[in-house]
């Protein structure tokens, strides 16, 4: 019995639901049980979790336990996308695009195989700014094991293991705008310095594959690859590379039946073949000395692909501010990020440092004047739609009022010939309303930065320049093309110094002047005339159909110590689709506008001018835009984007044609979809 007792004592009854006698039932026996020695609990007396206990349990749930969670599952997605990816067979991607959108059209070089192309003109591609990799010979303690890594194009794993190391190795000396002492980074050579910028994008790729389809090899391509950081000239005087080009030229011609090359340059790279030709001619010292007829006898084709011929206003945010579109849109939502010290890196500022080194850049400043752009109160582009299905801006809209009344709204015209505002209102105000206080004598003082120490790892000239200079280029108001020029050699004395030694940015009045046989004017289509060869044809190939960045609205940024003083105003926006996030839309490929890639061959190249002598042929063939219809699309075959163009099937039809030998007329002459020939005969030019 005394045992039976004992059992009942240790399982007591569960409570039931409600009991309220529980605590003092406890409480009398724990009274009772005082000076006992405590029974050894059994594992059936073990009770189920009070509410309040599971409370918390999970209040003890933290912030980084849920970012390890995340952290877990992106990167277990990421390993079995990475599995599957590896495992899946090769036609399985085409498989599954083709059972979603149906059978895919056959690639250009699989298309022209069948109708009987075969390789016959050598040809040569011109990479562009930053498609170009670049490869470390010398460097820092910093760079240590980074001999012949690159440093540009590929993995930039490094650039994320020693950012500040990288920034030190890819900049150039501010004197000079060569080498830094103890540094030498030097250009990938080959197909493969422009194939991909990074593993999965392509840049040159895609073109040279279908090229393969019809015969070509390496025998017969070539990539003229340069260091795109160095002025034009100077990549001769470091590293002979236009040297190499003629002579790497000279010996396709040589070595396939006499056929005289194509060239395809691409982005800046239209530029720097711009200045080649020039240069090839010229006589030594100065120039290759190939003699006046190199060209004539040397090249065919140059299928220009989204040619900044007259620069691309984008150069201008990049040097002022070291921002962009996408850059204004990202600190609007982040302002800290970018503008802070955020792991020491003081993103933006180090990126001005940097670049502000190249001086291949300074090659895109808009060429021509208010003659080009525009100024205070007109642009070639007067009248563009921003928006499908909408009217002019220099039409009239029926509205109605409240009371059901017709009332004439007009829209106000967008003013692309104004550059850089400070202010939506300045933007939109008329050029009377503008009252504008001279900025160039102004006085630079009170500087921003009151030691050096403090802004001298991100030296970018604006600690220089003071609040009163801030001041002085605020209360300017409104800059136009020529007016911008001056406005960069307030703000970048240095960067500008060296800049005017390389380029120019005018239009000639007489092109036979011997000061144009200076080397400084020879990428600028304005300043120089083409080779003397009248069966040379000449393409400008670009997309359009995209937004395209062509003016800015600005503002002073925060007062603070090194902080570059200007920024993109964000805010800004337009009632329609032509003002968005503080940056003025026209038509390009989204990043040259279609007035820069298309006038000189529309109208300034076209028949024979003072800037086309001989009568060079030329034709403008662009490309409308259309984005991938779905993710298995990738980058789309029908894209007009500045670098996706690349992979657009209609231009690779188009250049592989012309390599195996078709003219301009048998591929259809002109092919517009913009206003391109309308915006030209604005333009008041002396042809």
């Amino acid at each position: 019995m005394s045992l039976l007792r004992r059992r009942k004592q240790q399982q007591p009854p569960p409570p039931s639901p409600g009991d309220d006698s529980n605590g003092s039932d406890h409480d009398e026996k724990d009274k009772g049980d005082k000076g006992k020695k405590p029974a050894q609990p059994s594992s059936s007396s073990s009770a189920p979790p009070s509410k309040e206990a599971g409370r918390r349990v999970k209040a003890k749930w933290s912030c980084v336990d849920s970012c390890c969670w995340l952290v877990g599952c992106v990167c277990s997605a990421w390993w079995l996308l990475l599995f599957l990816y590896n495992a899946m067979p090769a036609s399985f991607p085409q498989y599954v695009t083709e059972a979603i959108t149906g059978p895919l059209p056959d690639p250009p070089g699989v298309k022209m195989q069948k109708e009987g192309l075969h390789a016959k003109h050598p040809v040569v591609f011109v990479p562009g700014i930053v498609t170009g990799g670049l490869e470390l010979w010398e460097g820092h303690q910093c760079a240590e094991g980074l001999f012949r890594k690159r440093l540009w194009g590929g993995t930039f794993g490094d650039v994320y293991k020693r950012p500040l190391c990288w920034v030190e190795h890819m900049s150039l000396d501010n004197e000079t705008g060569l080498d830094k002492p103890g540094v030498r980074v030097r250009p990938v050579t080959g197909l493969v310095a422009a194939d991909y910028f990074v593993p999965g994008y392509f840049v040159w790729a895609v073109l040279i594959a279908n090229l393969a389809r019809i015969g070509y090899e390496e025998k017969n391509m070539y990539m003229a690859a340069y260091d795109w950081r160095l002025s034009f000239q100077n990549t001769e005087v470091r590293d002979q590379t236009l040297s190499r080009i003629k002579s790497n030229i000279e010996l396709l011609v040589a070595t396939n039946g006499g056929n005289r090359v194509v060239v395809i340059p691409h982005s800046m790279g239209v530029l720097y073949f711009l200045h080649f030709m020039k240069w090839v001619e010229a006589p030594p010292p100065m120039g290759g000395g190939g003699g006046p007829d190199w060209c004539a006898k040397h090249i065919k084709t140059v299928a220009n692909i989204g040619g900044p011929f007259l620069g691309v206003p984008k150069a201008v945010a990049g040097l002022f501010s070291s921002e962009a579109k996408d850059v204004a849109v990202a600190r609007a939502i982040a302002p800290e990020v970018l503008d802070s010290d955020f792991l020491g890196l003081q993103t933006l500022r180090h990126l001005m440092r940097m670049t502000r080194t190249w001086d291949s850049t300074m090659s895109m400043i808009p060429k021509g004047g208010d003659t080009i752009w525009g100024g205070l109160d007109w642009s070639p582009e007067d009248g563009f739609e921003c928006k499908a299905k909408k009217q002019k801006t220099n039409d009239s809209e029926v509205s109605k009022d409240v009371a059901g009344r017709p009332v004439e709204v007009h829209r106000e015209p967008v003013n692309y010939g104004r550059l850089v505002s400070f202010g939506k209102d300045v933007a939109e105000a008329p050029p009377s309303d503008i009252e504008q206080i001279e900025f160039r004598d102004a006085v630079k003082g009170n500087n921003i930065a009151h030691s050096n120490t403090s802004c001298g790892d991100v030296w970018t000239e604006y600690h220089e320049l003071g609040w009163g200079g801030v001041k002085a280029v605020a209360d300017y108001k409104v800059y136009t093309a020529s007016s911008i020029i001056d406005l960069l050699r307030f703000v970048a004395p240095r960067m500008m110094q060296r800049g005017s030694v390389h380029f120019s940015y005018g239009i000639a009045d007489n092109l036979d002047d011997p000061k144009y046989d200076h080397y400084k004017y020879w990428s600028n289509p304005l300043e120089t005339k083409l080779p003397n060869a009248p069966e040379m044809e000449i393409f400008s190939m670009y997309g359009v159909g995209i937004p395209t960045e062509r003016a800015y609205v600005y503002k002073l940024a925060p007062q603070a110590e090194c902080y570059i003083p200007f920024q993109i105003d964000a805010s800004a926006e337009g009632g329609d689709e032509c003002l968005k996030g503080g940056v003025y839309l026209a038509d390009g490929d989204e990043t040259v506008p279609v007035l820069s890639a298309g006038y000189m061959c529309a109208k300034g190249w076209r028949g024979k001018t003072r800037f086309n002598p001989s009568g060079s042929k030329t034709y403008v063939r662009e490309y409308s835009h259309s984005p991938p219809s779905n993710l298995l699309e990738g980058r789309g075959t029908q894209s007009g984007a500045h670098v996706d163009i690349m992979g657009n099937f209609a231009l690779m039809e188009d250049i592989i044609r012309i390599a195996a030998g078709a003219t301009g007329e048998e591929l259809g002459g002109d092919q517009v979809y913009s206003g391109i020939f309308k915006w030209s005969e604005k333009i008041n030019l002396k042809l």
